[in-house]
């Protein structure tokens, strides 16, 4: 069921790939482009000390890439071969070093505890099983470590989070991503902590830091 789901959704996204950006270039220019400039001063403040290792899982088209420090060895996923192109395009861009990887967030092949900081942004809207995902993100990542968010997820608001079922269905099949995800319960039921949690847009999106 989830090996279908995962095909499924990938070729959504290896559908949009090449017009990706300017779909979303508006929310883009608008509040999301600051909300990420503030993940990565995020990201920034929790860099450790000396040598280190980064995972951006689900990378899409590379728009985190320009932020990327350069203290710190980068590695980037996405399940999404036609993604991983756009990535790369703008990793030559704007001349940033990054291993960029083909790979699913929901298995990840790392070993343990292999790496400092893990950032997403706007990724758990579309991994099928996402606690699955979020618990490989945990097993991943030192035990010292953390995990830095952009998400957007279900309103806690009944009508307005009514409002967002009802409607999941016309952005999980024109692009893959769901609007419904209740990512904080995903997040406990993961055995995650939520160290710092700030909400950008009413209680839909969110800056989250995550600890073992």
């Amino acid at each position: 069921m989830v090996k279908n789901e995962n095909q499924k959704i990938k070729e959504r996204y290896n559908r949009v790939a090449p017009i990706y950006d300017k779909l979303e270039y508006m929310m883009e220019k608008g509040k999301m482009g600051d909300w990420r400039e503030n993940l990565w001063d995020k990201v920034a403040n929790n860099l450790p000390v000396g040598e280190g290792k980064l995972l951006e899982a689900g990378v899409g088209t590379g728009k985190n890439i320009p932020y990327y420090p350069s203290s710190i060895e980068i590695t980037a996923i996405d399940f999404s071969e036609k993604m991983l192109a756009q990535a790369r395009k703008r990793a030559v861009e704007v001349g940033k070093e990054v291993k960029l990887m083909k790979m699913d967030i929901q298995h990840l092949d790392f070993p343990d505890n292999h790496f400092d900081i893990i950032v997403t942004s706007c990724v758990f809207c579309s991994v099928p099983d996402p606690i699955a995902g979020l618990k490989e993100l945990r097993r991943v990542l030192q035990d010292d470590g953390r995990i830095i968010m952009l998400e957007h997820m279900k309103a806690g608001s009944k009508p307005l989070g009514f409002l967002m079922d009802a409607f999941n269905w016309v952005s999980l099949y024109t692009w893959g991503a769901n609007i419904n995800r209740e990512t904080i319960n995903n997040i406990k039921k993961a055995d995650l902590k939520i160290v710092e949690e700030n909400n950008l847009w009413s209680d839909i999106v969110k800056e989250l830091v995550l600890a073992k």
